[in-house]
Order: C-alpha cells, then sequence, then structure tokens
C-alpha cells in the first residue's frame, strides 16, 4: 500500500523550474501552476525528501527517483541563497532538512542563510500569521524552536551559533506563569495552543534538545519549567496525559482535546523523551519516562483511530491524523524494544497502518486518501499528496511500519530535526 500510494504521488510530480506537486488533485483535476509554497517541508517538495530516504532503507531508488531527487536538491539549494523564511515546515530550515537526507553537505547553504537572518529576537517571518504582525514566532512549526531544533540535528559548524541565538530569544519572550514558562505562537498571544506544534511543549522540548547538545544548563531548566507549566494546564486522569487544544477553548468547532501530533498526546510526548535525552529524570514528581507513557496511554483509551464523531478523528496524514499517531509509536516501540510496552505501541502502529489501508482508495493510479471536513458540506475532502497532509507521508509510514514489522526494532529510523531523539541512538540513520 505504501508502495502504491507513492506511485500515486509521483505521477502528480510536474515540472516548472524545477519539480512541484499539487496539493489536492479534485476530480477536475489539479491546478496547472506551483503554488507560493511548492518547495516546503509540509505542502511541497521538500517534504518527499523522507519518502525517498525511507524508500532507500529497503530498495534502490529507481531512475524515475533519483532524477526526482537530483531535482529537489538543484531546486532548494539554489532558492536556498534567495529565500528569506526561516522556519522548519515552510522555510529554510524545511529545506535544510530535505536537503541533508538527500544530499549531504548541501544543507550548509539554507543554514548560512539562517545564520544570516538571524537577529536577537530570532527570525522574523513572511507568514501570515497575524495581520500586521512582524514578530519573530515562537514555535515549532512556524517558528524559533523549528529552527533550533533544524541546526542540532544537522550540525555543522554554524549549529552552535544558530541555536544559540533562537533558545536565548525564547528565554527573552517566556512568559512567567504560576507553575514555570510558557510561550505562545508570537510573544504576547492571547490564545495558547500548548501542545507540540504551535506551543509550550514544542518550545521547551527544543531548549531540552539544545540544552543537551551546546551544555546550557540554563536552557536544560527552562525547558523543565516548560514542562511545569504544560503540566499544570494538563490532566493526569485515569493513568493519562492530555493537555487541551486550545486555551482559552478555541472558538472555532473544535475537540477540546485532540490526540494528534500537533495538538494532542502523540507530539506532547516527544517533549519527555526531550527531557530525558537531556538527562532530567523528573517533572512535579513525576518521572520523565512515566509522562510519555502517559500520554501514549491517554491516545491507545481515545478510540484513535475510530471515527467516534464528527471532527473526532477525519484526517489520516501526518500532521493532524493516523499516520503521524503511528509514527509516534514506532518511535516508542523502537525505544523500549523488549519490554511488554514496546508490543503495546507495536500493536497500536499496526492498527493505525490497519485503519490506513481499510481507508485507502485504491485503483490504477495508485492509492490515496480523501479526508474528512464534518464543517463543510459535503465533508468529503479531495486527495492531498503531501507530507503532512497527504498521501507522501502516509506512504513513508506505511514503509517504516512494514519494516519494522518484518525486520524488528533494530531498522534504521529516519530520523527528522522534530523526534531524532526519541529513538535509540543505534537506529537513527542521520544523527549520532
Amino acid at each position: 500500500m505504501g508502495e502504491a500510494a507513492w506511485s500515486w504521488v509521483m505521477d502528480q510530480v510536474r515540472e516548472d523550474e524545477g519539480p512541484w506537486l499539487p496539493v489536492e488533485v479534485p476530480e477536475d483535476g489539479p491546478g496547472t501552476s506551483p503554488a507560493e509554497d511548492r518547495d516546503t517541508l509540509y505542502a511541497g517538495i521538500a517534504g518527499l525528501a523522507p519518502v525517498l530516504a525511507e524508500i532507500a532503507q529497503y530498495r534502490e531508488l529507481s531512475e524515475g527517483e533519483q532524477a526526482l531527487a537530483a531535482g529537489i536538491v538543484a531546486r532548494l539549494s539554489t532558492q536556498a541563497e534567495r529565500r528569506v523564511e526561516p522556519s522548519l515546515y515552510d522555510g529554510l530550515a524545511g529545506d535544510a532538512t530535505a536537503l541533508k537526507l538527500l544530499a549531504p553537505g548541501q544543507e550548509s547553504v539554507p543554514l548560512r542563510r539562517l545564520a544570516e537572518l538571524a537577529t536577537p529576537e530570532g527570525w522574523k517571518t513572511t507568514l501570515e500569521f497575524e495581520a500586521g504582525s512582524d514578530r519573530p514566532i515562537n514555535d515549532l512549526v512556524m517558528g524559533t524552536a523549528g529552527v533550533v531544533l533544524t541546526a542540532i540535528w544537522a550540525g555543522g559548524e554554524l549549529a552552535e551559533q544558530i541555536a544559540t541565538t533562537g533558545c536565548e530569544a525564547l528565554l527573552g519572550v517566556a512568559d512567567r506563569t504560576t507553575a514555570g514558562l510558557d510561550w505562545g505562537i508570537v510573544p504576547g498571544s492571547e490564545s495558547r495552543s500548548p501542545n507540540y506544534s504551535h506551543g509550550t511543549a514544542g518550545v521547551a522540548a527544543a531548549l531540552a534538545v539544545t540544552g543537551a547538545a551546546l551544555g546550557r544548563e540554563d536552557f536544560v531548566e527552562a525547558a523543565v519549567q516548560g514542562a511545569r507549566h504544560v503540566l499544570s494546564v494538563g490532566s493526569l486522569a485515569d493513568g493519562g496525559f492530555t493537555v487541551p487544544h486550545t486555551i482559552p477553548p478555541s472558538t472555532r468547532d473544535v475537540e477540546p482535546v485532540t490526540y494528534t501530533w500537533c495538538h494532542g498526546p502523540a507530539g506532547t510526548s516527544h517533549l519527555f523523551t526531550a527531557l530525558s535525552h537531556a538527562g532530567v529524570s523528573e517533572v512535579s514528581g513525576i518521572p520523565v519516562g512515566d509522562l510519555r507513557d502517559r500520554s501514549l496511554a491517554s491516545i491507545l483509551a481515545s478510540g484513535v483511530p475510530q471515527r467516534l464523531r464528527p471532527g473526532f478523528w477525519d484526517n489520516d496524514g501526518r500532521c493532524c491524523g493516523t499516520a503521524g499517531v503511528g509514527d509516534v509509536f514506532l518511535d516508542a516501540a523502537q525505544d523500549c524494544a523488549g519490554s511488554a510496552r514496546a508490543e503495546t505501541f507495536r500493536q497500536a502502529a499496526r492498527t493505525m497502518g490497519d485503519a490506513l489501508v481499510a481507508r485507502a482508495v485504491r485503483d490504477e493510479a495508485g492509492a490515496r486518501w480523501r479526508f474528512l471536513e464534518h464543517r463543510r458540506n459535503p465533508p468529503l475532502l479531495p486527495p492531498a499528496t503531501t507530507w503532512m497532509q497527504g498521501a507522501a507521508g502516509i506512504a513513508a509510514y506505511l514503509l517504516r511500519l512494514t519494516r519494522v514489522l518484518g525486520t524488528g526494532p533494530s531498522a534504521p529510523v529516519v530520523d527528522r530535526p522534530d523526534q531524532w531523539w526519541a529513538v535509540p541512538v543505534q537506529v537513527r540513520s542521520t544523527v549520532s
């Protein structure tokens, strides 16, 4: 199924001053010109790099795949020279991720650009997040935390400079709470999304990982303070751990607690593995390993990946759905190989894979998935192609799942900037 999904994605790749990929493929066909975010890790060709790296773990790339990889490298290397958006999922840090995966050494181009663009406040964004705001963004997906994590993951002569600048900027805009430290997506935000992608969990993870890499105890201590705040706004009920999607509750029609990589315990579990990586044993009296297990226990008890009601589990992608949750379970299974917990996590990852197989749209063109948006009429969305919200990311998950089920917990992991510390050093394909 993973190969069928990848075949469908490959058939959607177009050429216009380098490869590009339509985000969605509606019944009347995709658009004929590239979108503005054509190069990004989230929704563009950079997001094909981790899929190609995954495929290379078990077979040689075909001539067409090799040509695609070369086209991605050429396009990103050229664009990075003049790009100004810094972020992991929409900018230069994403370029660095793709280039390190496909052409080690070429990531120095976007990293050098990040060093040039750095300010004491971090990096200014080009993303239209808050109208009229040119303040740096803090978070992992769009902001400083993602840049910091990429620098540490990629390494090289500029890594310490970039990561130090970013973490010191984050310390400068932290909000002190009664429990610890908190970060909004931008400084001063009234609304908070405290989980991994846009909030304190992701920022604190970046501080912990950087503190461990650079020997900065102040960064590690700030990470602990961030984790204390996350615990203070979350729930430890029923042996689990969850944190609200948004504080105060969102005015949009969304579940108050979700279980995803972006806004739920799947992603937030990486905070606790980051703290463990940094030598932290407990937060607020609870062992960090227990907090990771509690996060995953909440997912197991939630009903995921069943679609229990409209809006509960309508997405099968990496960012917000089934593939992202499955990937976190695989990380955990490989990290605690040989324990009873490892088998529980492995079976959970397989359950996510079974759901993906059952929900696939499959024909002679390959395989793809149609997510639901319960607030739209009709709710069924066109199939998407991309790493975070489409068939490319799902394909990579299914291929990794197959390798782990077939060869065991020692199967190599194509690690990435936002999760490499969650798996044992001996299985990481990039960071050692």
